[in-house]
């Protein structure tokens, strides 16, 4: 639960907001240095249409696994101002900091989005389709990884700020000039009425839940597992409420919290159990699985389809409950020491406006590399 509050400001400096003054040199432990990255394209073309939620890439660094209560002269100043504002925001969240079936990483993100109607050839406003629209953004996020006696299994926990811009200067439009010119598609011609500039804030809880199944990086052999998640988004980008399950099979199961499509929200590269083991976490065995996802979600704003929040723009009737299916295959394996993986999925969502004639179907695509 959110809590705002002018007298937290001490609880910052006792609790797991760690800056204390008589700390020595930072065990390297302590010091976020980045263990991998994820590069993921998402597009319509993928599936034959080029309308609606047509392009996303998403650039996300995760860093090293963290043990134990922060030390904010340990953290980069951007890193430790986010989490000084997660605090305040959710006082609770690192209130089993020093537990040892506990820890944490650092994300950081960079993407862009973009939305245009389904008539490439009309210069004029579309009034009923969706606005043409595009989002540049950067995230941080904080990921904690902790066993939950109550509920059995392990739990992931999510905290992410992303900021951004909405409107000409995501550069949405020359994007997608540059590429549709480059595989000799249509460009699309009303561009002048995407949203206007507007500066673009979001907070964003998630947590995930499932089985405790070891301690190793994999699930050796031959596997299934089931995945739930709640999420909640607040802000202009988008602000929603969601719940989800994912269900994989496969051979060497990454001991991991599951895959999904770009969203708002962090990367899903949680810490390992091996490192809250005081193990070092190798990089996961060869292995393959298919996985599903099914996902509801109750949307109060969305940028893509309300327009602009400060100015007047174009905009849809946003249609108040979304329903998402996703299909997919993931394989990772290793190579010159390192691990990586391949994910590629299918992604089918119900209509999210009135004027909507269809629902939407898009393809991602995602390579994660442990440096």
């Amino acid at each position: 639960m959110l809590i705002f509050s002018g007298h937290l400001a001490p609880a910052l400096a006792k609790e797991v907001m760690v800056g204390s003054e008589l700390a020595g040199k930072c065990p390297a432990r302590d010091i976020p240095k980045f263990r991998g990255g994820t590069v993921r394209l998402e597009n319509d073309l993928f599936v034959g249409t080029d309308q609606n939620y047509t392009s996303g890439v998403g650039v996300t660094l995760v860093s090293h696994d963290i043990s134990g209560k922060l030390r904010a002269k340990c953290l980069p100043a951007p890193v430790w101002l986010h989490a000084q504002l997660i605090q305040l925001l959710n006082p609770g969240f690192w209130a089993d900091a020093a537990e040892p079936a506990v820890t944490q990483n650092v994300v950081a993100k960079f993407g862009q989005s973009m939305y245009t109607p389904e008539d490439y050839s009309r210069s004029d406003l579309i009034a009923d389709d969706r606005p043409y629209a595009g989002l540049l953004y950067v995230g941080l996020a904080w990921n904690r990884r902790r066993l939950n006696e109550h509920l059995d299994g392990e739990v992931l926990d999510t905290r992410e700020l992303t900021l951004g811009i909405i409107g000409p200067w995501s550069l949405a439009e020359q994007s997608q000039k540059v590429v549709h010119d480059a595989i000799g598609s249509n460009r699309f011609l009303g561009w002048e009425h995407q949203l206007r500039n507007e500066p673009a804030l979001q907070v964003a809880l998630d947590r995930k839940y499932k089985e405790f199944r070891g301690t190793g990086a994999i699930l050796p052999g031959f596997n299934s597992e089931v995945i739930r998640s709640v999420g909640v988004r607040i802000g202009n980008i988008e602000t929603s409420a969601t719940m989800g399950i994912e269900g994989r099979l496969g051979w060497n199961l990454p001991n991991d919290f599951g895959s999904y499509p770009i969203r708002p929200g962090a990367e899903n590269r949680p810490p390992s159990v091996a490192t809250r083991l005081g193990r070092s976490a190798k990089a996961a065995l060869y292995g393959v699985h298919f996985f599903g996802i099914l996902e509801a979600k109750a949307i109060a704003w969305d940028f893509s389809l309300d327009g602009n929040l400060f100015a007047t723009s174009h905009s849809v009737k946003r249609r108040p409950w979304v329903a998402q299916a996703v299909i997919g295959l993931s394989m990772q394996g290793t190579a010159a020491g390192h691990g990586y993986r391949l994910a590629v999925m299918r992604v089918h969502r119900t209509k999210e406006f009135e004027e909507q004639g269809v629902g939407q179907t898009y393809g991602s695509i995602s390579l994660s590399v442990e440096f």
